[in-house]
């Protein structure tokens, strides 16, 4: 049974840091494109970062060099780490899993979802 929980959201101040876990069971990480993204209400969803199976990554234009996603195989973990933070990053995070290939990878290909952790900063 797949599974992805998120870990590390919470309140920080303008300017400041957090990393973002994602626990993956069920499946492995380097067979799928995982995703971070992020909503906040009466908002679309946003892709914030990819990381291939490859581990080739991909950034938003809000977020290219503040954020990085990285992954550790051999914890089958996902992070992002967010420097730099805006209060326009104020959101409900979440990791996603496709199997396969990132290219062309719409949103609705991520079939796998985790709940989500809060990320509020404060001006």
């Amino acid at each position: 049974q797949v599974h992805l929980v998120e870990s590390g959201g919470g309140s920080v101040q303008a300017g400041g840091s957090l990393r973002l876990s994602c626990a993956a069971s069920g499946f492995t990480l380097t067979t799928h494109c995982m995703g971070w993204f992020r909503q906040t209400p009466g908002n679309e969803r946003e892709r914030v970062a990819h990381i291939s199976t490859i581990a080739v990554t991909t950034y938003a234009n809000s977020v290219k060099g503040r954020f990085t996603i990285s992954r550790d195989d051999a914890k089958n973990t996902l992070y992002l780490q967010m420097n730099s933070l805006k209060p326009e990053d104020t959101a409900m995070y979440m990791c996603a899993a496709k199997i396969g290939t990132c290219y062309l990878a719409d949103d609705r290909d991520f079939n796998y979802w985790g709940q989500g952790t809060q990320v509020t900063v404060s001006s």
